[in-house]
């Protein structure tokens, strides 16, 4: 059971029971061979043969049917129909944690539909459709993403300044604000704004249109605070910054994301306000610095056990949100 889960979390083609098919790649050739050497020392036989596409033995399209995800994509489909009906009654933590199952489940679609093509496109565009909604509910200025270069600033520029973004904080604006105090300006002060055009003239904005830091073609704020101020060869930061991004618009999955979620989620919950939940938030964000900065948190891999082991953090906050409205 453990050979044939591993094996049909590959996205295995079944030939017949106990013959299985992938495309030929180093990746899929690892798999094989790595369940193969498992069945060997169970005294278990495996074998493992390259078929050529020029073969005349099998018919490739007969192979390719074996990888069809339609009925995958439908039981997705079903679950996004439902939750579009029903996600204005949620509040935003529970929303956004089913909005991230369905975003994880959908990758683990996507990574098996070998042969999807523009099929495959389709669902990911709808996933996007549905995040889309959800930030309009929830967050109804959310940043368009503006086009153009980052522009590179230096720290001393941005000492002890007043920092303003749109209340009801969430995973890209917390994580920024994280991102300020601990890496650019110690001294930051921040405001919770219930408008953006609520932001005083002498006040740093960020993470809405208009902003002096915003979204930018497919960075999220956070990635264009890192490269404005140029900490990208901080790995820690560069890692915080990829798993920013697909929470708050999708793409490449993190390992980490579901955990650091539902951990967030859980401090979102425990929180009557902006305050309370950018110190729990805070927390969690030292935490997941401190292990990403660990010698075993490699680039290419998550974090492992040895990582999580690291000594905490070495700084302490203080920071109070003030809300401002229009």
């Amino acid at each position: 059971m453990r050979i044939w889960r591993a094996l049909k979390s590959a996205g295995v083609g079944i030939l017949r029971d106990g013959a299985y098919v992938l495309p030929q790649n180093p990746a899929h050739q690892a798999i094989f061979d790595k369940q193969a050497q498992q069945a060997r020392a169970l005294s278990g036989s495996a074998y493992i043969f390259n078929h050529s596409s020029d073969s005349k033995t099998v018919d490739d399209d007969d192979i390719r049917t074996l990888f069809d995800r339609t009925s995958e994509y439908a039981s997705w489909n079903e679950r996004v129909a439902t939750f579009n009906n029903r996600f204005r009654k949620m509040d935003e933590p529970a929303a956004r944690r089913e909005e991230a199952l369905l975003r994880r489940d959908l990758d683990a679609i996507v990574n098996i539909d070998f042969f999807g093509g523009r099929h495959k496109t389709d669902y990911i565009r709808a996933m996007q459709d549905l995040s889309s909604r959800l930030n309009q509910h929830f967050s109804p200025h959310e940043p368009t993403g503006a086009s153009g270069e980052i522009e590179i600033r230096k720290k001393s520029e941005f000492r002890k300044r007043i920092w303003a973004t749109r209340a009801n904080l969430w995973v890209d604006r917390v994580a920024s604000a994280w991102l300020i105090k601990r890496h650019i300006d110690a001294g930051a002060k921040f405001l919770s704004l219930a408008k953006p055009a609520a932001c005083p003239a002498d006040a740093v904005g960020f993470d809405f249109d208009g902003a002096a830091f915003s979204h930018i073609d497919r960075l999220v704020t956070f990635e264009v605070l890192v490269e404005s101020f140029q900490l990208h060869s901080d790995i820690a930061l560069s890692r915080t910054g990829e798993m920013v991004h697909y929470l708050d618009v999708g793409g490449i999955s993190v390992a980490e994301s579901a955990g650091f979620l539902a951990l967030i989620s859980g401090a979102k919950n425990r929180s009557t306000d902006d305050d309370i939940f950018a110190r729990l938030a805070y927390g969690l964000l030292d935490n997941l610095y401190a292990a990403y900065s660990a010698p075993s948190a490699t680039k290419s891999g998550p974090i492992t056990p040895t990582a999580l082991t690291s000594k905490g953090t070495r700084y302490r906050l203080k920071m109070r949100f003030h809300s401002v409205s229009h």
